[in-house]
């Protein structure tokens, strides 16, 4: 069956996109409980081309991601499920990741001073309790998005929306975004996959 034009123009976009998709940009979600700030972050995070986004959900099921809330980002953005968080760890820094939580403690700092050139998995902890104790102890390294008015704190989906577009922003200005993408191999095996979708 021959394509058409619609179907050239979706892989073209495809793969447009696919080109783009960071290969040492990642996100952790620690026990975040509430399925539509689960869906608004991996929406974020195919805006800001992260490929892959990991669950650390101990005590907790996983959450279910609807179809309409994530408008269909949830097809996109591929979910890696961690029960521990020291393999979860050793796993992302194995991978040359450093690793950064959020929070407010006196070592923290404001956010534009994070280099997001450096390969980076940022850990958004609960909308309540924030990040789990032992792995807070495990990630010494803390950023916050400094804020101008009388709230202190952004909606986790929020903040990581904000977070991802300054990465995006540094990468941008490096001119970093190809030379960080995917490599080819695994442009070429996520194409495949998606074309199916």
């Amino acid at each position: 069956m021959k394509d058409t034009p619609r179907t050239d123009r979706r892989k073209l976009r495809i793969k447009d996109v696919l080109c783009r998709r960071q290969r040492d940009l990642t996100l952790v979600m620690n026990n975040i409980h509430d399925p539509h700030n689960v869906s608004a972050i991996l929406r974020s995070c195919d805006a800001f081309a992260v490929p892959d986004v990991h669950l650390l959900y101990v005590g907790q099921p996983f959450p279910e991601v609807g179809r309409k809330s994530s408008a269909s980002a949830r097809k996109w953005v591929r979910r890696i499920r961690h029960r521990d968080a020291g393999e979860m760890v050793q796993r992302l820094e194995g991978q040359g990741l450093c690793l950064i939580r959020t929070g407010f403690g006196p070592q923290s700092i404001p956010l534009p001073e994070w280099d997001f050139t450096r390969p980076t998995a940022v850990i958004l902890g609960n909308e309540h309790s924030g990040v789990q104790e032992d792995l807070e102890q495990m990630v010494a390294q803390e950023i916050f998005i400094p804020m101008q008015g009388m709230v202190q704190s952004l909606n986790v989906s929020v903040a990581a929306a904000v977070i991802l577009y300054e990465a995006f922003r540094q990468r941008h200005q490096a001119g970093l975004l190809e030379e960080r993408a995917l490599p080819g191999d695994r442009q070429d095996e996520l194409y495949h996959e998606w074309i199916q979708k």
